[in-house]
């Protein structure tokens, strides 16, 4: 039986009295508050959350007014205009948005509502994702959810938020929700977190949760003193594998499983347990809530309220090669993307079966121009490309590390099970030939040969070889531990030691959050060298994060020696 556990949560007591479970819990809450001084109810919510079930429950406080919020949106050819800049023709990358909720908002619709609003003398509802616009004071509730939540639902048939759109490809959904409604949707949520009276947890349409603002404070903060893991999510793919149906215990019966997301907080959930009341939240919330504490000082002041590192899994064990790809480099994702930083990363293999392999770097004498002649080719129905004779093939085995600067072409090949380690900006894979499959909808899977020609780097066998694979340094050897710098590369940003652990080590946060995961052995302890956090377990394949506020900690063996790789942001 597999001792991973998909579904962390931490404990948090003392909570009688602040926490709202079902209909009847929250509607007696909000008519008592609706009771005294306040007569208007500002229920704001993140675009995903269902308006109508938000219009139900809100029906039965018998508001005399009630308004949506999507009904100050601009006009459909106005959005249109707005979109179409934003979104582009591309199926998958759009232009990254810095603008605000109200570049998308109609001025004369908001002043005619507000009008409306203070010419009523009863009790007035405002819902939906805005609806702080069209009133300045009352009792404030918002409900969220999680981005993978939200991802479940568009492939139900939910529409994103700006357009109606049910039938779209699900890419292109996700692409209006990652370059465009999630970044301003978390925008606008950092100053709801200090106006809100109640939270929400809208991830169940039929089981809501809401909690009172004083214990979502006291929750994020008991997050942040200690280490934490993010709920992780597990989704299929045609290249799929069977290695983490045994390891993290999931469906035996399901297909495969491709990805799982364990340590990408942008993506990720966390969860709490109120004295028995479990409550789920975006882990995106932590960090803006607590980016210097989480973060630490240095890497908030480089990179923003944005969580930098992320490691996820890759199993092809029992599947297929991944795409050949390639990632952006720095200057053209900011140029043509709006992003600050590019997709570096790093394949550390978990496991694998015999033969087991990873394409990686250009051969010696190979020209890029015919290359790019023969994927094109392949691509238009011509013979299959041949990557053994443009890429090296190099085998890999439990434990290897391979470096990934951003430009450099590769893919894992079947037999392996991949611990990514990279930076967070994760869907910038400009794929260059997928071995002629199709998705598992059915549909040809996005082919980038024209943007990856322009980003492939000029790295061959001799370098690749001497500076990308499993560059392995002893840092601290004693009868304790085993301390080994296994890269990542210095174009990259992210620093990783590996620590075989005998009974216990001290590590260091370097003045950056941690990001680790036990990659050998049944299960460890992570342990406060002060005092300020209670032991945290953690079992095998698990990520875990540490906050950088936590400065120094213990890992410390519990049935045997355990290895762990410790990912950090470099000074």
């Amino acid at each position: 039986m597999s001792d991973y556990n998909k579904r962390p949560t931490l404990r948090v007591e003392n909570s009688t009295g602040r926490v709202f479970r079902g209909r009847r819990e929250i509607l007696d809450c909000l008519r008592e508050e609706l009771s005294g001084e306040s007569r208007t109810l500002i229920a704001e919510t993140y675009p995903g959350v269902s308006e109508d079930n938000m219009r139900r429950l809100l029906e039965e406080l018998e508001p005399d007014l009630m308004i949506c919020a999507r009904d100050i949106l601009r006009d459909e050819a106005e959005m249109k205009i707005l979109l179409d800049n934003i979104l582009t023709e591309d199926r998958v990358f759009g232009r990254m948005y810095s603008g605000e909720l109200t570049d998308f908002v109609n001025p004369i619709k908001v002043s005619y509502l507000r009008d409306k609003i203070k010419g009523t003398n009863g009790k007035v509802a405002v819902y939906g994702f805005g609806a702080s616009l069209l009133a300045d004071e009352g009792l404030c509730i918002f409900a969220d959810l999680s981005r993978w939540e939200i991802q479940l639902r568009y492939r139900a048939g939910m529409s994103c938020y700006f357009t109606d759109d049910p039938d779209e490809d699900i890419l292109r959904k996700f692409k209006q929700g990652y370059f465009l409604e999630w970044r301003i949707a978390d925008k606008w949520k950092m100053p709801l977190m200090d106006k809100m009276r109640y939270f929400i947890d809208a991830n169940r349409d039929d089981d809501y949760v809401m909690i009172r603002k004083d214990l979502f404070d006291e929750a994020l903060q008991k997050e942040v003193s200690g280490p934490f893991r993010v709920v992780p999510y597990f989704d299929p793919g045609i290249w799929g594998g069977q290695w983490m149906k045994k390891v993290c215990g999931l469906d035996p019966e399901a297909d495969n499983y491709a990805w799982s997301f364990d340590g990408v907080p942008e993506e990720n959930s966390i969860c709490f347990d109120f004295d028995g009341t479990v409550l789920e939240m975006p882990a995106m919330n932590l960090i803006l809530r607590h980016p210097k504490e989480l973060l630490g000082k240095k890497v908030y002041a480089r990179f923003g309220a944005e969580f930098p590192i992320r490691f996820d899994f890759l199993d092809t064990i029992g599947g297929q090669n991944l795409s050949l790809q390639v990632h952006p480099t720095t200057d053209y994702i900011h140029r043509n993307f709006g992003m600050a930083y590019t997709q570096d990363e790093s394949y550390y293999i978990l496991d694998a079966e015999e033969g087991a392999c990873v394409y990686l770097g250009l051969k010696e004498g190979v020209r890029i121009e015919d290359m790019i002649a023969e994927l094109e080719a392949a691509q238009q129905g011509g013979a299959p490309f041949d990557a053994e004779k443009f890429i090296n093939k190099i085998p890999a085995k439990k434990h290897d590390h391979f470096l990934i600067p951003a430009g450099t072409i590769h893919c894992s090949g079947s037999g392996a099970m991949v611990l990514e380690i990279s930076a967070t900006p994760y869907i910038f894979t400009f794929k260059l030939w997928d071995w002629g499959r199709l998705g598992l909808d059915g549909k040809p899977r996005p082919i980038n040969i024209s943007r990856g020609e322009k980003v492939i780097q000029e790295r061959r066998t001799d370098w690749v070889m001497e500076n990308l694979v499993s560059p392995v340094h002893t840092v601290t050897e004693n009868e304790h531990y085993l301390e080994e710098h296994t890269g990542l590369h210095e174009l990259e940003f992210i620093e990783t030691r590996r620590f075989t652990v005998r009974d216990s080590a001290e590590l260091d946060c370097h003045e950056s959050v941690n990001v680790l995961n036990l990659v050998e052995g049944g299960r460890c302890l992570v342990e406060s060298v002060d005092g300020s956090f209670e032991p945290y377990e953690v079992h095998y394949a698990e990520t875990f994060i540490v906050p950088e506020c936590v400065g120094k900690y213990r890992l410390r063996a519990v049935s045997g020696p355990v290895k762990v790789m410790q990912a950090y942001v470099r000074n």
